[in-house]
């Protein structure tokens, strides 16, 4: 199985208005998904967001720790282990995983307003490729959609 990643260079929206919509997509494909931060601190953000991003709905999660979290369709952790058995995961805070082999999909998310996290993604991509990964680079469009620009097939 060839590890396929996707960048998602966000430009018009942030992370915390971006990473809730990806995490419902991914749940209602029937996925499991794993979410890494960059530190607890940012666990404990996203935790909050994903219980308030609407205010008439919420996304399942827990956090890495929790009794139930292999139970949990969506963990968050800044720990480099699949504690949900999930297929997809979301890299967040510029982390990487050395595990990214053993998912389905992974999904790298940077701020386009960061030059360095624009450089560290770069710097990725180059290195991912190496490893004959397939990649995907989309944008954000005006609109808040996502185009693909650029591929490179493992």
């Amino acid at each position: 199985m060839t590890t396929r990643v996707g960048f998602y260079h966000l430009q018009r929206s942030t992370l915390d208005q971006t990473l809730p919509r990806l995490v419902q997509k991914a749940l209602e494909g029937g996925h499991r998904v794993l979410v890494m931060a960059g530190s607890a601190e940012r666990v404990a953000h996203l935790e909050a967001l994903l219980w308030t991003w609407q205010p008439d709905s919420w996304l399942p999660h827990g956090k890495a720790g929790d009794a139930d979290a292999a139970l949990q369709p969506v963990l968050l952790t800044h720990q480099d282990d699949n504690g949900n058995s999930a297929d997809i995961l979301i890299l967040t805070d510029g982390v990487v995983s050395s595990q990214m082999d053993r998912f389905d999909r992974c999904l790298s998310l940077f701020d386009g307003n960061d030059d360095e996290a624009v450089m560290k993604a770069r710097d990725l991509w180059r290195e991912w490729k190496t490893r004959g990964w397939s990649l995907t680079y989309y944008q954000q469009t005006e609109r808040g959609g996502w185009e693909e620009k650029a591929r490179a097939d493992g």
